[in-house]
């Protein structure tokens, strides 16, 4: 499967933004599908995951409550809706693809053999 981050940006402390992630190929509803993020000279990090056919989501503590993920199997497509976003949230956001059920592991980006490009977003103060 090939990957496709969309949709980052700058926007304000507070604001909201959605970030996209586009798949290619047929079997997309196969895969559970993840975010992760690289903060400006920091490691990536988990942010959250979301699983096959039932989307299940698990999110990191430091976006709970403030980021859904969400997929369109139709469409090959899942969404990162980022609200209340804090300056601490600026980081490339990446989209990972992973054909195995929920883990203990999904917070590892190990566990994802499948990347995009990244999409940055950038929030101000």
């Amino acid at each position: 499967v090939q990957l496709q981050a969309s949709g980052g940006g700058l926007v304000q402390a507070g604001g909201s933004l959605r970030v996209s992630c586009a798949a290619s190929g047929r079997t997309f509803s196969s895969y559970k599908m993840a975010w992760f993020r690289q903060p400006p000279g920091k490691e990536r990090e988990f942010v959250a995951v979301i699983s096959r056919y039932d989307s299940i989501t698990k999110y990191a503590y430091s976006v709970k409550g403030r980021f859904t993920a969400s997929r369109d199997n139709d469409k090959n497509t899942v969404y990162l809706q980022m609200n209340s976003l804090k300056p601490e949230d600026t980081a490339v956001y990446y989209c990972a693809a992973d054909l195995r059920a929920f883990g203990n592991s999904d917070y590892s980006d190990l566990r994802y053999a499948y990347w995009g490009q990244g999409t940055l977003v950038t929030v101000s103060s």
